[in-house]
């Protein structure tokens, strides 16, 4: 059953019960004001006849029944009995016993009583004259108050069919008008195949669960794609990369072996296939470190990460690695709270994102000092990253985080272009920006920003 039906049908059963229960209770109510009023009745028809048999003493009966019967209207199926100290019915032409002497006994012990018998209401009075002791009971059928009831029940049934109708057709359209947002939802995501990863669900207004929903799913999209891409990279980059220099090296080897050659010959293409050689290595190298990017990525290990810690770390590799003085760490402003400083990222990939800047900073600067600077606040962590290198041209900028792609100006040195590829892919993975900006011949600052509250 869809979830639409069935809010529709837990809706309208819970409202059925709650009116059914408000008109049981109406029901009740009004059966019990009925039964209030006729005993009223009963009990004015009970004082009604101790004043006509017991107080006007000069009547006589005959004229007593006369005006009973032609003044005073008789209820339905109404019985009167005055019954003496004997418990024989006096006054009335019918003597018969109509109650037992029990019923008569508990009237004189309450004084007052009032009480059901089958379909009929019963009301008794204890009431003491001249002429003696009385017992007066009053007996009669309510029919039109039963009518009344009967009818009340009967509208209320067929108002409770109706209302719950009614109500189903309002649940079923206001439950279709809410979900249609998930139907819209759904629509999309049978849209997207694995050849167009690049499609995203409309995220609504971004303020209800919904609108959570297209948002976690358009992050799981996020993710699938950058796992695909980073796989095809490295497919690419293998069949690209690797074969190339592999060939250079058998065909020179190949030449050189066709006949003797002098040592300097020798020399030089053992120089040449040496060149080719750490060409390849870089290259393996790169595709190991795109593999292991791609394995992460697609099951990472998310942990708080202490970024100034992580910086701290980078130094000591940079300082051993490309010598004192050429990292230079400096940090601008710390927050008072240890965990603005925090990142939810895996430590792994971070470290590789960064890495791979600082790599190209001072590649590309001739191995002059490069700088990081390290600010955090309450809001944000940023991570500056400068060099004195050659620059980026400007209309290149915006293509330096393609894969394979290589600045005009970078010719001679070292690189296959899929270092800044892969570290924009870990920084948006961690919901982190990149900004660059480089002037050619002068240098280029790139710019990490993270959420500092994760």
């Amino acid at each position: 059953m869809k979830i639409k039906n069935r809010l529709s049908l837990y809706f309208t059963s819970v409202s059925a019960l709650v009116l059914l229960i408000v008109q049981v209770v109406i029901c009740i109510a009004f059966n019990s004001l009925i039964k209030s009023d006729f005993y009223d009745h009963l009990m004015d028809r009970a004082n009604v006849a101790a004043q006509l048999y017991l107080e006007a003493d000069e009547i006589s009966p005959d004229s007593l029944n006369h005006v009973r019967e032609h003044y005073l209207q008789r209820l339905p199926d109404e019985v009167v009995r005055l019954y003496d100290d004997r418990d024989a019915a006096s006054f009335i032409k019918d003597k018969n016993q109509f109650w037992p002497g029990s019923v008569i006994d508990a009237v004189r012990k309450r004084k007052q009583v009032e009480f059901t018998e089958g379909n009929r209401q019963t009301v008794g009075i204890y009431y003491n004259d001249n002429q003696g002791n009385f017992v007066i009971l009053v007996s009669a059928v309510d029919f039109q108050g039963n009518k009344r009831l009967w009818d009340l029940i009967e509208g209320m049934g067929i108002l409770l069919i109706g209302v719950t109708a009614g109500l189903f057709v309002i649940s079923r359209w206001f439950a279709q008008k809410t979900l249609k947002p998930i139907d819209d939802v759904i629509t999309q995501m049978r849209q997207v195949r694995a050849g167009n990863l690049s499609l995203r669900v409309n995220e609504g207004n971004g303020k209800d669960e919904i609108s959570a929903l297209a948002h976690n799913f358009n992050q799981l999209l996020q993710h699938l794609e950058n796992a695909f891409e980073l796989q095809q990279t490295f497919v690419i980059n293998a069949s690209h990369e690797l074969r190339t220099p592999i060939t250079t090296i058998i065909g020179e080897i190949e030449i050189t072996l066709n006949k003797h050659r002098t040592n300097a010959e020798y020399e030089q293409v053992l120089q040449s296939i040496l060149t080719d050689a750490e060409r390849l290595n870089e290259t393996i190298i790169s595709l190991l470190e795109l593999a292991n990017v791609d394995m992460n990525y697609t099951q990472p290990a998310y942990n708080p990460l202490a970024i100034d810690e992580l910086i701290w770390e980078l130094n000591d590799y940079w300082t051993e690695k490309a010598g004192k003085g050429l990292f230079r760490v400096n940090i601008l402003h710390l927050p008072d709270e240890r965990e603005n400083l925090q990142v939810f990222a895996n430590k792994s990939l971070l470290t590789i994102a960064l890495n791979n800047i600082i790599g190209n900073a001072l590649k590309f600067s001739a191995n002059k000092p490069v700088q990081c600077d390290l600010y955090a606040d309450e809001k944000a962590i940023i991570i500056k990253i400068t060099d004195s290198g050659i620059g980026i041209m400007p209309d290149e900028v915006a293509k330096i985080f393609e894969s394979f792609y290589r600045g005009t100006n970078v010719k001679g040195y070292n690189g296959n272009g899929i270092g800044l590829y892969v570290t924009n892919k870990i920084i948006n993975l961690f919901n982190g920006t990149i900004n660059v900006n480089s002037i050619p011949g002068k240098g280029t600052t790139i710019a990490i920003r993270f959420v500092s509250k994760f």
